[in-house]
């Protein structure tokens, strides 16, 4: 009898494992089941987000975000004129440069040979070295002396630069002010030499005081000057050296003073961004009344404007973003089918320009289809 119950504790024992086993496996295998299915419903969930997140931009008068190209890229005469540039020759950048144009187009063409100086100025060196008073060169070296400050300063924050390059940013800096005094001395009309004493008055830190005196020979020569009054309005907010109410009473003031058309008044979305940045602002900072208003002043102004104004893309890039996050999508999407091809800014800001654009357009236009509904 005791042999029997040893035999059967024995083959118990041998029996758990192989049981617990099974056991295991089994519960291994509904484990396993349980994850496909999980994972099969996560994966069309993920597929009903898609789609719900998924337009046709041919069905809403958008291009294909592979087709949407960074606004700013020089045109094919721009492009001609810094390739011979680069090759030594200056007559074409000069001949583009000269060509005529309101003192703000004229200041827009000036970008590109500007950088290009401020990366290598042989070409230009000979330009000056052959024409002494010419007006153009004098401007273009200053803009270019002022990018090559910027670009040796760098745009990081003030903490991370070295002494070494804010040495070397004030020294050049000091060469640029000399530069534009005598810009504007060979064309003492032009409010183009004193648009470019801007970027020095914000690297020396002028004062308040010291930069209105700046703005009124500015403006007494222009006085709706539309790239001055931009770049402007970075010396007023409270990153440099002004303050909300400093920065919005400027660009109000501007506004007020503009006729129709100048598209100053789209400006004012650009100061909301910086005020509702620096504070930290949720999103739905750009539903309230007063952005409203502004949104409505810069429409206004975009209607009355030339067809040809060459901040048009500009304007439209804020609109675009800033109607959209005032939940107006109908009047975004009109926006972002006018820009056609190009993200401007603010979107040119974000990490990834493209796909914020897409996203943006996507919620213009997802919301536009539920407004008509």
């Amino acid at each position: 009898m005791i042999g029997i119950v040893v035999l059967v504790v024995v083959g118990l024992a041998l029996l758990f494992p192989v049981v617990m086993l099974r056991l295991a496996k089994r519960k291994l295998a509904q484990l396993e089941r349980a994850k496909a299915t999980i994972a099969r419903h996560e994966a069309r969930l993920a597929e009903e987000r898609q789609a719900a997140n998924t337009i046709t931009p041919a069905d809403h008068g958008l291009l294909l975000g592979s087709e949407l190209v960074p606004f700013g890229e020089p045109g094919p005469e721009e492009t001609n004129a810094l390739a011979a540039a680069k090759a030594g020759d200056w007559r074409p950048v000069a001949a583009h440069l000269a060509a005529d144009g309101t003192p703000d187009v004229r200041w827009r063409r000036l970008y590109g040979p500007a950088d290009l100086a401020a990366e290598d100025d042989a070409w230009l060196r000979a330009w000056r070295a052959e024409r002494p008073q010419d007006p153009t060169a004098a401007l273009l070296h200053a803009n270019a002396l002022i990018g090559l400050a910027w670009n040796i300063r760098s745009s990081a924050r003030a903490s991370e630069v070295t002494r070494e390059q804010f040495e070397g940013f004030r020294r050049v800096l000091l060469e640029a002010d000399e530069a534009c005094a005598k810009a504007a001395e060979l064309a003492p009309d032009d409010p183009n030499p004193w648009a470019a004493r801007i970027g020095v008055a914000m690297g020396h830190n002028w004062s308040n005081d010291r930069f209105r005196e700046l703005w009124a020979e500015l403006t007494a020569r222009d006085p709706h000057h539309w790239g001055a009054h931009n770049r402007a309005l970075q010396y007023w907010c409270a990153k440099w050296h002004g303050s909300h109410e400093l920065m919005h009473a400027f660009i109000d003031e501007a506004i007020a003073a503009a006729p129709p058309g100048s598209l100053l008044a789209p400006i004012k979305l650009e100061a909301y961004w910086e005020q509702f940045a620096r504070d930290g602002e949720k999103l739905s900072a750009w539903q309230r009344p007063e952005v409203g208003a502004a949104l409505d002043a810069a429409l206004a102004d975009l209607a009355a404007a030339d067809p040809d104004h060459i901040r048009i893309t500009y304007t439209r890039g804020w609109l675009a973003y800033a109607l959209t996050r005032a939940g107006r999508m109908t009047e975004a999407l009109e926006q972002y089918q006018a820009l056609g091809r190009f993200i401007p800014p603010p979107f040119t800001n974000f990490n990834d320009p493209r796909q914020s654009f897409i996203a943006l357009r996507i919620d213009a236009v997802q919301g536009a289809v539920e407004a008509a509904r």
